[in-house]
């Protein structure tokens, strides 16, 4: 089965603009997400979508692919289904599954994605999934910034929220769970999922991933084994998480851009 790896990569950001070039130790974000996202040994083809040149003009340099795409797109997810259907008749990969790589992540572990991915390559019957990690500061219990996730016994997931779930009523020291932004989708259903009409809980915690489970289907959630959930779960909104992200390099002995 052939993987598609696709990093959605928008270059306004309203409270950080021009985000993905933004330099991180001496490196754009998108470089470093695309640099990560190419160490993945279950990905056949990696690829940047875009609505700015200057974003494919910096992943070419890598000697990557960048596509451009609809400034217009509501979504990543959308912005992803473009790039795939360009891609397909192009007729340079048609790929079972698709992934949907997290443009602010700059030191995503190539281990979470591959995780998702072996996940729907062992279960055919699996449409989507995700990934998960236990929340290690309890200050980030009440952050609505920190999106939480439940799931059933078969780690099928029963609810998103930026609000605080489970209720620990009982104490019983069940994990919180902070839900990881990779996205892996069956072709087809990445398809059926762009067509999907808004919902009104996706609407009311304004998280897509909402849409799926109001229409009636499953997404797996993955529990990573990544252990330096801190780093490779850092994401870019602001320029606080832009020095937040050059400390953990530091305090890592990663600073060398080269």
């Amino acid at each position: 089965m052939s993987v598609l790896g696709v990093i959605p990569s928008r270059y306004g950001s309203t409270r950080l603009p021009g985000k993905p070039l933004i330099p991180i130790s001496g490196k754009s974000l998108i470089r470093r997400v695309y640099e990560q996202s190419k160490k993945c040994k279950n990905l056949d083809f990696v690829c940047v979508a875009t609505d700015d040149p200057r974003i494919v003009d910096e992943v070419e340099t890598l000697g990557g692919r960048g596509i451009m795409t609809s400034p217009d797109h509501p979504s990543g997810t959308d912005r992803v289904e473009e790039a795939v259907a360009g891609l397909e008749r192009e007729g340079i990969i048609k790929p079972d599954i698709v992934v949907n790589i997290q443009g602010d992540m700059p030191f995503v572990h190539p281990q979470m994605i591959e995780e998702i991915v072996d996940a729907l390559l062992a279960d055919p019957s699996i449409p989507m999934g995700t990934s998960r990690y236990p929340i290690a500061h309890q200050e980030d219990y009440e952050n609505p910034a920190v999106v939480k996730v439940i799931t059933d016994l078969n780690e099928f997931a029963l609810y998103f929220s930026r609000s605080l779930i489970p209720y620990p009523r009982m104490k019983t020291g069940i994990p919180v769970y902070d839900h990881i932004g990779i996205y892996v989708y069956r072709r087809d259903f990445l398809r059926t999922l762009t067509q999907l009409k808004p919902t009104p809980l996706e609407r009311e915690e304004s998280l897509e991933q909402l849409r799926v489970l109001e229409h009636g289907y499953k997404i797996k959630v993955v529990k990573t084994g990544c252990e330096d959930q801190a780093f490779a779960g850092c994401s870019i909104d602001t320029a606080e998480d832009v020095r937040h992200a050059e400390e953990l390099l530091r305090e890592r002995g990663l600073t060398d851009p080269t």
